[in-house]
């Protein structure tokens, strides 16, 4: 295609925008420059799209404008429309166009290749961006609970995603090397059923997981798309995208104690079939007789919020989807000030897949103003948990579930846990006692430290706050 700008002239503003972009993303990693960087980022974008459209003499192009003016009109919809609470499924989606774009592009690309290194670049571009299309289609319908949260595991599971992969393999190099055009069509029916068939198969813990890498891959899409129509553009920032999931989804599988390969092939969302009790143990005649003694004694009174909280002099809080749900964060940042004016040190045990993508609990509570320094990654707050007076678990489950350390076969079987149950008091308010996300009933509602109030989040919250205003009375 006839371009306006040299080829050196437009790789050194090629190379500028990229560099715009990579700025962006690095202050993006810092909470107080984070909108510096996303504003950066996103100036980048767009002039990059301004240059190329500029550069392939596409600026009276009719149909581009009218696209990007449905684009720019359906996007400020959704920013005015979508809540937070459904921030996980949205990203799930745009992933998802974001595949199908490069789905798009590969086979347009297909009549104007003109040698087999095209080819082969536009039919991976093809499977890629057809399994990330349909996989972010299923992890957003499991988020928006069109679809079965839970696991989906079809007779033979493993076998078929491996038919599929050797059949997509298959059609790829029929379509190049054996040049047959109507491969392709086999090539995206066969991708796009993989990723249904994958995306399934994933549910409980390994959801945050599996956005970061539909993530990645539609930067792997986009990059390998840009191989096939010869825009080094498209290659770098695809690259750009693709490199930071893939990143993000190592950090994920290591915080979750987690193989990638394991949650590919849907090893770990397995059926809750393991106990998450500890198994029980004979009783010697002396813990019998203790047994008997205490039976005869009053049972002890049970604490409330008020008096647990009076005394306090260091509490953790640890948010969950449930406050999401309930859109509890504004009281939940009321509480933690009201604590913080009795003297109380109050901090946030923020666990990294908490909520349904990763870094949602970070966006909510900022969206509340609670300031950065008192967010505190699992690693580092665990130790703090046995010298706390009171934890106060605002809607989460899975991510305090002390089975992950003893019921093996379950999703959450070794996943690294905040360690709620060693604290002095652990104040719990779910909807009720039914398992999380992954399915694993959770042992520690049954401990004696553990006071639960069901409900709804927001409303226990509210309740929290008021015992919180009577104790500092």
């Amino acid at each position: 295609m006839e371009t306006v700008l040299s080829p050196v002239v437009f790789y050194i503003i090629s190379g500028i925008l990229v560099a715009g972009v990579l700025i962006g993303l690095s202050l993006m990693s810092k909470p107080k420059t984070a909108r510096t960087g996303n504003a950066i980022s996103a100036a980048s974008a767009v002039i990059a799209i301004a240059v190329t459209m500029y550069n392939y003499k596409l600026l009276t192009a009719a149909v581009i404008w009218i696209a990007i003016a449905l684009g720019v009109a359906i996007s400020l919809i959704i920013a005015a429309k979508v809540k937070m609470i459904q921030m996980p499924q949205l990203v799930a989606l745009l992933n998802g166009f974001g595949g199908l774009s490069s789905a798009l592009v590969a086979i347009l690309s297909f009549k104007q290749a003109d040698n087999k290194f095209s080819l082969t670049a536009a039919d991976v571009a093809l499977v890629i961006g057809f399994v990330t299309f349909t996989g972010s289609l299923v992890a957003a319908g499991k988020l928006s609970k069109i679809l079965a949260q839970k696991p989906v595991v079809i007779k033979g599971h493993t076998a078929i995603i491996t038919i599929l992969i050797i059949t997509t393999v298959i059609s790829v190099i029929g379509g190049v090397v054996m040049n047959i055009p109507e491969m392709i069509w086999a090539t995206a029916a066969l991708s796009a059923l993989f990723g249904i068939v994958f995306a399934i198969r994933v549910g409980g813990a390994d959801m945050p997981i599996t956005i970061s890498l539909l993530n990645s891959l539609s930067g792997v899409a986009g990059g390998i798309a840009g191989i096939a129509v010869g825009d080094v553009m498209l290659v770098a920032i695809g690259g750009i995208v693709g490199a930071s999931g893939l990143l993000l989804t190592q950090i994920m599988c290591k915080a979750m104690n987690r193989k990638l390969i394991s949650i590919l092939l849907g090893s770990t969302s397995v059926k809750a079939t393991a106990e998450a009790e500890a198994p029980e143990e004979e009783e010697t005649p002396a813990q019998e007789e203790a047994a008997e003694e205490e039976a005869q004694e009053e049972p002890a009174k049970e604490l409330t919020p008020e008096e647990i909280l009076g005394g306090a002099e260091k509490v953790l809080i640890i948010p969950g989807y449930g406050m999401a749900l309930a859109q509890a964060q504004s009281k939940v940042k009321m509480l933690a000030d009201k604590l913080e004016e009795k003297g109380v040190e109050v901090k946030f045990a923020i666990h990294p897949v908490a909520g349904r993508m990763p870094g949602h609990m970070n966006v909510l509570l900022c969206e509340v103003d609670v300031p950065y320094d008192k967010l505190y990654e699992m690693d580092v707050i665990n130790p703090e948990f046995a010298e706390c007076d009171a934890v106060i678990v605002v809607g989460a489950n899975d991510v305090i579930n002390p089975a992950a350390n003893t019921a093996e076969g379950t999703p959450i079987y070794g996943m690294p846990v905040l360690d709620a149950a060693a604290a002095k008091h652990v104040i719990i308010c779910n909807f009720d006692e039914n398992p999380g996300y992954a399915g694993v009933p959770n042992p520690l509602y049954k401990n004696s430290n553990t006071l639960m109030l069901l409900g709804d989040a927001l409303k226990f919250a509210s309740s929290v706050l008021v015992y919180t205003l009577k104790s500092s009375r």
